[in-house]
């Protein structure tokens, strides 16, 4: 859906989506009308109409030469990507999973392994237009009150329905380095020079993440993108398992489309929960069903009929409390952090994702300002720490006293956490990490009627 017919297609989406906003009585939760989500918290039920985004899910335009595009809000990064990769262009940021959508991680946060020099996925946007909570469509742009706050706000301030982005060009194909280390200030030394140089060895990175095995076992991947392939490329999609290639190779080769969604097919490791590691159990499981969203929808039934605490209680064994997070800390408190989290809450492996904020930008200047919903600071090397998983903790887990002291220990040293998954902040705390107070002048502006629910009542009471 490009050129000409993509934007008439565009223009009868978004009429058709302001229409289903008139018709949402008032008083009733202005929502979007969409089957799918990755979020991790839930919320309260409606009987009232939701948005209909039914034709807003698609590539509009691609301009090669200015190495642009314009996406509308719920197209999926798998469907992007396949548009863009026949450019040999990818967007700036492609978050790990499939079925994320741009105007998702926009609203909300993504991050991926080129983050570290390409800052966060509302860094590369252009322009924006946002249906609001007065029922209008409006254009914006960066420096703008909307544009600046909307990152992190979670649909509070509206719904991005077209965004202009920037594309990046890549090869065909992506040569992995798996370093690994016995110590954290090397591991943090190494992740500092790499996010100042943009390389290592001599070799230049295009793409940094990394996973903690276990306490003493780190891996930081260095990704080089390349059209000169020294080896087959491996797959990581049929019977063996990406994140276990970490431990087992130095070296590694994959198709730039495969190490895109590397993550996805595993849903990082968290497949091994549903049976999918097993390789007796893999050879049955269709190859086109391991894949996020297929795990999500397993996590919907659990959370629907509760399979996981019955068979626990069956088992004898402690009730289990989620925990879910993704937090950033500067590159410096990493090791404070992880010896904390080792000794605090155990779970293991987790992710390392090095990002560097841009802030806001005009141009192809930058202003050196914060993004006010998710005030990290400029220029400074935050790590991304991903755990996702349940600890047994007993009849305590209902007040969820893990979650509370990640919050509390995240906050000690200085960083954030994302809220895709559930937040415990109180509204004091919660406003001072957020920038509440801008984020309701924002929110009274565009949002006269108080259609939409606030942030604080999303992400904190699941409203």
């Amino acid at each position: 859906m490009t050129g000409e017919t993509g934007w008439q297609r565009h223009t009868e989406a978004v009429e058709r989506l302001t229409n289903s906003y008139e018709q949402i009585p008032d008083g009733a939760p202005v929502r979007l009308a969409k089957r799918t989500t990755n979020l991790f918290r839930a919320r309260a039920a409606t009987t009232a109409p939701g948005l209909d985004v039914s034709g807003l899910d698609g590539v509009i335009e691609v301009d090669t030469e200015a190495g642009t595009a314009d996406v509308q809000g719920m197209c999926t990064y798998e469907d992007l990507v396949d548009v863009t990769l026949a450019y040999g262009m990818i967007p700036y940021v492609v978050p790990q999973l499939r079925t994320i959508t741009l105007g998702g991680a926009v609203t909300g946060m993504g991050i991926e392994a080129t983050s570290f020099r390409n800052g966060l996925p509302h860094e590369s946007v252009l322009e924006m237009d946002i249906l609001t909570g007065a029922g209008e469509v409006v254009t914006t742009t960066p420096g703008e009150d909307l544009f600046n706050t909307f990152p992190n706000s979670y649909g509070s301030l509206g719904y991005a329905t077209r965004l202009k982005i920037k594309l990046e060009k890549v090869p065909g194909f992506v040569a992995l380095r798996h370093l690994r280390f016995d110590d954290l200030g090397l591991l943090t030394k190494t992740i500092a020079q790499i996010t100042e140089t943009g390389s290592y060895d001599g070799t230049q990175v295009d793409g940094l993440d990394g996973v903690a095995f276990e306490p003493g076992e780190y891996y930081l991947t260095l990704a080089t993108w390349t059209d000169r392939p020294t080896q087959a490329p491996s797959d990581y999609t049929g019977q063996q398992i990406y994140y276990r290639s970490i431990q087992e190779r130095e070296t590694d080769l994959l198709s730039t489309y495969d190490y895109l969604w590397r993550w996805d097919t595993d849903w990082f490791w968290c497949s091994g929960a549903f049976g999918a590691q097993n390789k007796y159990v893999r050879r049955l499981w269709p190859r086109r069903l391991r894949r996020s969203d297929v795990y999500m929808k397993l996590i919907g039934l659990d959370r629907k009929f509760g399979i996981a605490d019955k068979l626990d209680a069956r088992a004898g064994r402690l009730l289990r409390e989620r925990v879910i997070q993704d937090i950033e800390v500067p590159v410096e408190n990493l090791p404070a952090f992880l010896e904390w989290f080792d000794a605090e809450i155990g779970m293991r492996p987790v992710w390392l994702c090095p990002l560097v904020s841009q802030g806001v930008s005009t141009g192809s200047t930058t202003e050196g300002t914060k993004w006010p919903t998710y005030p990290l600071e400029v220029v400074r090397t935050y790590v991304n720490v991903g755990f996702w998983g349940t600890v047994h903790v007993g009849p305590g887990a209902v007040n969820a006293p893990k979650n509370r002291a990640i919050e509390s220990r995240v906050h000690e040293l200085g960083g954030h956490k994302s809220l895709y998954s559930e937040a415990f902040y109180d509204k004091e705390v919660f406003d001072a990490l957020y920038d509440g107070d801008n984020l309701a002048a924002v929110k009274a502006k565009y949002d006269p009627r108080n259609r939409l629910t606030d942030l604080y009542s999303k992400a904190v009471k699941r409203l």
